[in-house]
Formats: C-alpha cells, structure tokens, sequence
C-alpha cells in the first residue's frame, strides 16, 4: 500500500474532503474574481421621418441624472436637422390627417400599449431624470399612459364637440367641422419629461396634426424611449419627429420656418416673447406656457386641442 500523502501534497478536493469541508467551495475558492465591468452607455439618435439618423453635424453631448450620474448620450441637433424634421412632418401630413378619426384613435391607442411595455424602462428614467422614488416614477408612467387613451377617445369625437349644424334663413344646409392645422411644432415641458412631453405631443396629432418636438434638454430620456416606442406602433413614419439638443439653438428656426403652421411654447421659459416674435413672421398660431400648467391633470379636455384645429364652414344648398 503506497504510503499516505501529507496535506501538503493532497489535491484540493481530497485536502478538502479529508477536512469534512465542501469541496465545491474549495474550487470557488481557487476561481479567480471577475474584473468589474465597465458600464456601456447608449448614444441615441434623432427620430425623423419613422428612422433614427445622427444628428447632421454629429454631435452629441452627455446625459446626466439629477444627482449628476453620467446615464447616456443625446444627439445635439442642429438647425439642419429641424429643417429636416420640418420637411418630413409636412410630407406626413396629407396621409395622417385624411385617415378617419376612428383609425387615429386606434393608433394613439396602439401608442398607450407599446409605452404599457416598456415601462419599467420610463419609470427608471423618470425618477433619475426627476430624483423621485421608483413609486413615483410609476404613477408618473401611468398617467402619461393614460393621457395616450384619454386622447384616442377625444379623436372621433372633436366632429361632434367642436362643430356644429348651423341655423341659417335660406334654403342651405350649413356646417361646421373642425380641421387639423398642419405642422406642429412643440417646446416640451423641461420640468415634466415624460407626462408634460405627453400631455403636449398627445393632443396635437389627435386632431390630424404632425409634430416637430424638441425635447428637454436636460432630460431627454424619456423623450427618446418615446420615439422608440412610436417606431414599433402603428404610427405612419414622419406624424412625430422628435429632436435632442439646446432649445437655443433649435427653438428659433423651428419658430420662425414658414412651413410651420402653429407653435405650442410649453418649454420655451425665458425665450417664449423672442419665439412669439419669430412666429409673428409668418402668422403662426402661438399657444403660450400656462402659468400652472398641471400635467398630473386626469382630465385635461379639449384645451390643448382647440388651437391647433381651423374651422371650416360648408355652405350647400338643399335639393341638390
């Protein structure tokens, strides 16, 4: 018989077992620690046309949480690119506003359901972006879900609400129906990324409008993940085009295009009376930032979709 081994020379798992010990832990144990590992940071793109194309000065800058924790990367959006978004939302517009009513509402509605999908992904950037718990964060998610089928309700109902059967003395029958206006362009709410984006955005393209928005600088998260989510509905490409930057740079050209039809301030703060000016130039329709705009308001009505509607009056003679 070979004589007995010394605990110095046995293997591990002999030493191990020998000791009454696990050797399964032995091994871990001889396993070298993995080396941390280094975070990858997203870079997101625009969202122009239905694609996701850099920024045509290809720029971009660092995204930053309310506690100053690098998150990700944004396009910085140039005076090209809103010319570009300008140009796709009005090629757009012909297809999405002669849709019917009834079929806007079924795809703000698909809009609810992807958002509905994602959103532990908008709760945790809510509440990084807004340094609010992650129960916040949800109710915030929920409400901005929400606000997407309160307005694919609104979509074929604006005909009944908004206009009218007019009364007139002469053999003619007379009507009223409300109109989209054309291209949008939208300030989103720096203070509310998520809910305020909603609340502005929502109601714009319920009426048959299509949108240029630039969201808020400092928080464009959720503004992006939106258009992810708007990419994998049923929304026809170029209804919504959402651009990333400095509103310095972007708020100007967009309020003074003249292919721009009406503008909604929302996000403007100290540059809403220059916007105003620039949008005198080509007799934009202006909605300016409410003094108490309250986006966690469950039933915001037809305000916001007033202004962005014409009013076109049809005159037919009976009998004919």
């Amino acid at each position: 018989m070979p004589p007995a081994r010394s605990a110095a020379t046995r293997s591990p798992v002999t030493a191990a077992r020998a000791a009454g010990t696990g050797w399964r832990h032995t091994l871990a144990d001889r396993t070298p620690s993995a080396p941390a590992r280094v975070a990858v940071r997203r870079t997101y793109k625009l969202y122009l046309g239905g694609a996701f194309p850099r920024s045509e000065s290809g720029r971009s800058y660092p995204v930053t949480s309310s506690r100053g924790v690098h998150l990700a990367n944004a396009a910085l959006a140039s005076r090209k690119d809103v010319r570009d978004a300008v140009v796709a939302a009005r090629k757009a517009f012909p297809g999405w506003s002669g849709r019917t009513a009834y079929n806007r509402g079924q795809i703000l509605y698909r809009i609810a359901e992807m958002m509905e999908g994602r959103r532990a992904q908008f709760a945790a950037e809510v509440a990084a972006a807004q340094g609010m718990s992650e129960a916040r964060a949800q109710g915030v998610v929920s409400a901005a879900v929400d606000r997407w089928v309160y307005y694919a309700g609104w979509a074929d109902k604006l005909g009944q609400v908004l206009g009218a059967a007019n009364p007139v003395s002469g053999p003619y029958f007379n009507h009223s129906q409300p109109e989209p206006t054309g291209v949008a362009g939208i300030l989103a709410p720096a203070g509310s990324p998520l809910l305020g984006l909603v609340a502005v955005l929502a109601p714009v393209i319920t009426a048959g409008n299509t949108a240029v928005l630039v969201a808020g600088e400092r928080a464009p998260l959720p503004a992006v993940t939106l258009a992810e989510a708007l990419a994998t509905s049923d929304l026809p490409g170029g209804v919504v085009n959402i651009l990333t930057g400095r509103l310095r740079e972007l708020a100007p050209p967009l309020a003074g295009h003249a292919d721009v039809n009406a503008l909604d301030l929302a996000g403007a703060g100290e540059l809403a009376g220059e916007l105003e000016e620039l949008a005198a130039g080509t007799l934009k329709r202006v909605v300016r930032p409410g003094r108490h705009d309250d986006w966690p308001d469950a039933d915001p009505g037809v305000a916001r979709i007033r202004p962005f509607v014409e009013t076109k009056t049809v005159w037919h003679p009976m009998g004919v």
